[in-house]
């Protein structure tokens, strides 16, 4: 199953989100433009021409029309129905609504495509893009800023036409009072989405700056796989924790306590550096998790259908990564390297402990205790890496075919009888 990054789950939501506000937003305008329609034209007692009727009329329906498209739209939004396209679709209902409006006013008030901009609905352009800023996306704002740009530019070289003293008297009109009143509503309007806008984006940047300090917080204490799984299941899932079958694999340096006694801590640093950095190489190339480094030690997780493969490609790549680190070090004068590696399958339990300011991920049960134990058993028999049978069973491994060899059962405390295991030099 995908899992979506932490930062594309934030812009989806925002995404959500969005519709939601435009849609309200559209709302509002559609009834600001209306409540603002009514004072300019209700109070005047001067008799409107006819083609000024006809305007009203048109102006009330698309408005009425345009608040239904906001309440439909609010409602597929609130109720999940909003698919991606859609959003396309909204953007093209708004570029349409402010075009449509300006076209109908140029053929009914008899004004030709040069006075386009005097027309009120041109004045709707801050507002519709301001809805399309708060979409977030780039892609979508370069098409409406597209379809207006082209549409309006189609209508000022519609009908074009000498400047009669009938136009003047006309455009005279459409600088009046009323209509002024109107352009200022629409302005205001578009000032109210921009700041909405802002408002949203820096809350967004504000939630993500929050995020990554919190998942950089959660890095130093949990392994990277967890924290991404944090963002998308939450910390309560995790704390639950569950029982799953899990390969536990254990590395540990032999004679290093012996080794670092009296050397330079500079020197020691770099040596453990240079262990943990092959370890998580290693780790990472199969899919495995590092719960935790011991000093000189480390321990490595494996879930998932193939886990136990991967942890048995992992416990070969280590002990050559291993072997390869001690040929370097005996090249350059430097003491040799000599690890154990110890590999089992079974039951755990798995789950996070702790409060958000030091959380730490908890994997415990027999399989962790026999894994341990094995790697304690390489010095004593000699050898490299032991696995138990029951991994290489769960990796559908032929033991003989890959070069491991059989060793005495493992008798451990607490458990009757002996663990079946085999070895590899």
């Amino acid at each position: 199953m995908s899992i979506l990054a932490p930062d594309n789950a934030l812009l989806k939501k925002a995404e959500v989100e969005a519709e939601q506000v435009v849609s309200l937003l559209r709302v509002a305008v559609s009834l600001g433009l209306l409540g603002m329609f009514y004072l300019a034209v209700a109070g005047s007692e001067i008799e409107p021409e006819h083609y000024l009727r006809r305007q009203w009329v048109f102006a009330v329906m698309t408005m009425v029309s345009y608040l239904l498209v906001g309440l439909g739209a609010f409602w597929m939004a609130r109720t999940g129905r909003i698919r991606s396209w859609m959003v396309w679709l909204l953007v093209t209902v708004d570029c349409l609504f402010m075009l449509a409006n300006t076209w109908v006013s140029l053929l009914n008030s008899g004004l030709p495509g040069e006075l386009t901009f005097i027309l009120p609905p041109t004045w709707l352009v801050p507002v519709i893009l301001g809805f399309t800023v708060l979409r977030f996306n780039p892609y979508l704002q370069a098409y409406c800023v597209t379809f207006i740009a082209v549409g309006l530019a189609a209508l000022s070289l519609w009908q074009p036409e000498e400047v009669t003293p009938f136009i003047v008297e006309r455009a005279q009109n459409l600088l009046s009072g009323p209509p002024n009143i109107v352009r200022i509503t629409m302005i205001a309007l578009g000032g109210i989405v921009l700041v909405v806008a802002a408002w949203r984006t820096r809350r967004l940047v504000h939630q993500s700056i929050s995020e990554a300090q919190q998942k950089a917080n959660l890095n130093r204490y949990l392994p990277v796989q967890l924290t991404a799984r944090l963002a998308n299941t939450g910390l309560d899932e995790l704390r639950r924790g569950s029982r799953q079958n899990m390969a536990v694999l254990f590395i540990d340096i032999r004679g290093f306590t012996r080794w670092s006694q009296g050397r330079d801590p500079q020197q020691v640093g770099d040596f453990i550096t240079d262990f943990r950095s092959r370890v998580q190489g290693s780790a990472d190339a199969c899919g495995g998790m590092i719960d935790k480094f011991m000093g000189d030690a480390a321990m490595i997780l494996f879930e998932g259908d193939t886990a136990a493969v991967r942890a048995v490609d992992c416990a070969s790549g280590l002990a050559k990564s291993m072997v390869e680190w001690s040929d370097t070090r005996q090249a350059a004068k430097e003491d040799a390297v000599a690890v154990g590696i110890g590999l089992h399958w079974g039951e755990v339990f798995s789950g996070v402990v702790g409060d958000p300011q030091r959380l730490e991920y908890t994997v415990f049960g027999d399989t962790v205790n026999i894994a341990a134990r094995l790697e304690q058993l390489t010095k004593q028999e000699q050898q490299g890496i032991i696995v138990s049978a029951a991994v290489l069973e769960a990796a559908s491994v032929a033991p003989a075919s890959q070069g491991w060899s059989p060793l005495p059962a493992a008798e451990l405390r607490g458990r009757s009888g002996g663990i079946e295991i085999f070895g590899r030099r």
